[in-house]
């Protein structure tokens, strides 16, 4: 016996069927959901070592006193423009201006006793010129003459020693009179007035060294020193450009060109740490001194190239002896170094194994030099929407149960 069945039933049947055999055709054909991709485009793109810097004016002086004395005024205060030669202090003068008039006035005594000794000096003279004739007609005794010779000779000896007195202390008149127009103290350089350690009515020694009272910088250029790691150093070298943001304005950029590495390590937690140092202008004033700057030495960079993800590159079978024929080599005009590597390019739904050589590369990009075009597609990994897929039911089927 023939049984019919419903024709519901079996129009059911056929929208199933159709159902499962598209889930498999649309399984079986889209790789893109089975890869994460990357577009290849043009960008800047830049190789560079960090490191963190300290801002020092270029150009300053610490301004000190040559006296000791008591600080009776100061003139300026920190961030006080000053001009070369203005007064910016002053030191108790009263007791250099008595030590001057005291030397002033036993310079006088000196000088009226030389007067008197060459009065002495002129008898003396005279004395024995007369005797010497008189002795010629034996008018005075051979003692007589020897006794005016020697009074003489001790007057003129009186005179040059009187004479030596009065240089010396002319020349304490000079030391005294410098050290009373030190006690004015003048600004050496036009610039700002950026610390001022000394305080007024503090009393100042310099007997050992010159005490500081205040430092002026010109601020219209700057000094980056930017401390740089042992393992990132060599590859600085002087010329190299250089820039640098802060965090009050980490959106602005001010470069520069390495000026000096300091030869000398500073040791920071067992880390060793070098010194390098570059100028940058600061018309505006707005850098300042002991600001932090995020430094960045550019060790290459390329304008409008290709770029290609890090993550797409995969070691070339052939790179060993594609080198050895040449093909690995040092741009030294670009300070690069070529590479060669194997990328999947996903093209009209298939892959295709490509083989790139890559100059400039960064963590996240390198720079394609030849094998990729602009536009094209890479795979930088495996999608997670293929184990999705396998675990997931067929359309129509009943979930089991637990």
């Amino acid at each position: 016996m023939t049984l019919k069945r419903p024709f519901w039933q079996i129009l059911a049947v056929l929208i199933a069927g159709g159902a499962v055999a598209a889930w498999f055709a649309t399984r079986g054909n889209s790789k893109t959901d089975l890869y994460i991709t990357a577009t290849v485009e043009k960008g800047d793109i830049e190789a560079n070592v960090s490191a963190v810097g300290v801002l020092q004016p270029f150009e300053y002086v610490d301004v000190g006193t040559q006296v000791t004395g008591q600080l009776k005024t100061l003139h300026v205060d920190i961030g006080d423009q000053v001009k070369e030669k203005d007064l910016v202090a002053e030191i108790d003068p009263t007791l250099f201006v008595a030590r001057v008039d005291q030397i002033k006035a036993t310079l006088q005594t000196l000088q009226a006793q030389l007067v008197d000794r060459l009065a002495q000096q002129r008898f003396a003279e005279q004395q024995n010129a007369r005797n010497k004739q008189l002795f010629t007609s034996d008018a005075v005794s051979e003692e007589a003459l020897q006794q005016s010779a020697a009074q003489e000779e001790q007057a003129v000896a009186q005179v040059a020693a009187l004479r030596a007195q009065i240089q010396q202390t002319q020349s304490q008149l000079i030391e005294t009179e410098a050290n009373l127009r030190y006690t004015k103290i003048y600004a050496p350089m036009t610039g700002t007035v950026v610390s001022c350690p000394a305080r007024q009515g503090q009393t100042l020694v310099a007997n050992q060294q010159a005490p500081i009272i205040m430092r002026i910088a010109d601020l219209s250029t700057m000094t980056v020193w930017a401390q740089t790691s042992e393992a990132d150093v060599p590859k600085v070298s002087i010329g190299m450009p250089v820039y640098f943001n802060t965090l009050g304005q980490p959106e602005r950029r001010w470069y520069g060109k390495v000026r000096q590495i300091l030869p000398t390590p500073e040791i920071l937690n067992n880390v060793i740490l070098y010194d390098v140092l570059f100028d940058v202008g600061n018309p505006d004033l707005a850098l300042k001194p002991q600001m932090s700057a995020q430094v960045y030495f550019v060790l290459a960079k390329a304008e409008n190239a290709l770029q290609v993800p890090v993550a797409a590159l995969q070691p070339a079978k052939q790179a060993k002896e594609k080198a050895a024929a040449g093909m690995k080599k040092y741009d030294e005009k670009k300070k690069t170094k070529e590479r060669i590597f194997t990328v999947r390019v996903l093209k009209d739904g298939e892959i295709e194994q490509r083989t790139v050589t890559t100059g400039i590369q960064t963590r996240l990009f390198a720079q394609a030099l030849s094998g990729l075009s602009e536009g094209e597609t890479v795979v930088v990994g495996t999608s997670t929407n293929k184990e999705k897929t396998d675990s997931q039911p067929l359309p129509g089927s009943v979930p089991p149960r637990h």
